[in-house]
C-alpha cells in the first residue's frame, strides 16, 4: 500500500517561510518556478494573501530522528 503524500512547508529550502519550497516538493518541481508564480500572482492580485494564508495553514515538515 502506498503512503499518502502530504503538503508541508520546507523550512530547509525556505526564502521566507518555506511555502513555495514545500509546494515544489509536493509536485516534484523546481522551487524557483513556484516562487516566480507567486511573484506573478502578486501583480495579478491575491499573491501575498495566498502566501500568508498558506504560511499559517500548511504545517512545517516534522523532523525525522
Amino acid at each position: 500500500m502506498s503512503e499518502v503524500k502530504k503538503l508541508y512547508r520546507n523550512v530547509n529550502n525556505a526564502k521566507i517561510a518555506g511555502v513555495c519550497a514545500g509546494i515544489a516538493d509536493y509536485f516534484n518541481i523546481d522551487p524557483v518556478l513556484v516562487r516566480l508564480l507567486f511573484i506573478l500572482m502578486i501583480f495579478w492580485g491575491g499573491g501575498i494573501i495566498a502566501y500568508i494564508i498558506a504560511w499559517f495553514i500548511v504545517p512545517s515538515k516534522p523532523h525525522k530522528f
